[in-house]
This record gives structure tokens, sequence and C-alpha cells, in this order.
């Protein structure tokens, strides 16, 4: 089964609009794995904007399941990340002010950068992950890299799966078998929401892990988090 990851970001988000510690992000952690989550991933960027550097080292402790820590590979963020030790570091090339991710690496082009900080991880015995676009070209480039996995940006997947979902999900069908035949494991996330996760779940060989937040987060303001957390492992679930 592919294992569910729920990002915590929009919580932090929600909390700092106010100031405080409501919702508690740490408490949030907790009940989404109690209410069967498999994962937890966070996101801080430099400017604290949701998770903060004070988020990361409390919720190390407390997390259970598969601790994941997204984030662009400046020095700062690779020195936290290497002192944390979640069990997965997944690499995203995203511009300091950017709102979201929104786009994959250019493997090709940041070969070297990314070998080097790879191995970084590696030796420190994490997985690692990189965001990719759903490219197959690209992935010999990654597999270079020495990465474990990687993970496939879903947004163009959500936004044309309303129009063709067959059309919207080939080039992903096609990057994740290019990426079976260099021994790559595939995660995906971005716009993953319930209504579009089973058709993608289904068709996606070898998916061991999705990270979902924004979605998640917005449906569980109408079917509690708990229900919606259920809701999602039924969707990502194999009958």
């Amino acid at each position: 089964m592919t294992k569910l990851s729920v990002n915590i970001n929009k919580i932090a988000t929600l909390r700092n609009a106010r100031g405080g510690d409501v919702p508690s992000v740490t408490q949030v952690a907790v009940d989404l794995e109690r209410f069967g989550a498999q994962g937890i991933t966070i996101h801080p960027r430099p400017d604290e904007r949701h998770i903060t550097r004070k988020d990361v080292y409390d919720l190390k402790p407390l997390v259970k399941t598969e601790f994941n820590i997204e984030g662009n590979p400046h020095r700062p963020f690779i020195d936290m990340v290497l002192e944390v030790k979640p069990e997965q570091v997944t690499l995203v090339p995203d511009a300091d002010n950017a709102i979201t991710s929104n786009a994959g690496w250019d493997c090709e082009k940041n070969l070297d950068f990314l070998k080097s900080v790879i191995s970084e991880f590696k030796n420190a015995g994490i997985r690692t992950s990189i965001f990719l676009d759903p490219n197959p070209e690209m992935v010999k480039f990654a597999a270079e890299t020495g990465t474990d996995r990687i993970e496939l940006y879903t947004e163009a997947y959500a936004t044309n799966y309303p129009k063709d979902k067959e059309k919207a999900i080939k080039s992903y069908v096609d990057t994740a078998i290019e990426a079976e035949k260099f021994g790559l494991g595939i995660n995906a996330g971005h716009d993953l929401s319930l209504d579009n996760l089973k058709y993608f779940s289904d068709n996606i060989p070898n998916l061991l892990e999705v990270s979902i937040g924004h979605a998640l987060i917005s449906e569980a303001l109408y079917l509690g988090l708990e229900n919606t957390v259920q809701a999602y492992l039924k969707r990502l679930a194999k009958w």
C-alpha cells in the first residue's frame, strides 16, 4: 500500500496568523498518526512563514512513523537536517520567496551540486528524495545524483485531471516506468486531493508514498481531520 504522509505546513500557517500555539503543530502531528497517517511532512522555509526551526526540533521526538523534511538545500537547511536526522529528506528547488513549490529539479544542470548534497545526507543514514517534473528523460540524471527516490511534482496532473485524466497522467506513468528501470523509489505530491488521488495511485507503478497537505487540511474543515485521513487511506488502498 502507498503510504500517506501528511504535510502540516497549513497548520503552522493558521497558528502563525494569530500567534501563540493554537492550533498546536506538535499535537496535530501526534493526532494525525493516531488517525492513521503513516508519515508527517514539513517544509520549513527561511522566512519561517509557517513551519519554524523550533517546530522541526519539537517534532523530531514526537513523530513515530516517518518524518520527512522538504526544502531547498541551502547550507542552513542541510545542517539542520543533518542534526535532526529525519527518516527522509526531500530536496525541492523552490526560491526563498516562492508561495509554494512550483518546479522540479533540472538534474542534468544541477548534477554535481545534487551529488554533493545527497552524499552528505546518505552518509548520515538519511533517505533522500528529489522533486522531479514528469519527464522521463530527466530520470537518468536523477539516478546519477545518487538519490534513493524521486518525488513526482503533481500540480500538472491535478490541473488537467478534470479535463482528460488519461492524458493528464501519461507523462507521470512514463516517468515512473523509467524510474523503475533505474531502481528509484517513487513518491508524489502537490495538489493531490480526494478527487484525483485514487486514479493516480491506481495507475502509477511502484508508488511508495504521497505527501499531501493543502487539500487534506482544506477538506478537513468540512469532514474533520480523522475522517479525512481515513478517506485518503481508502483512496490508497488496493482491494
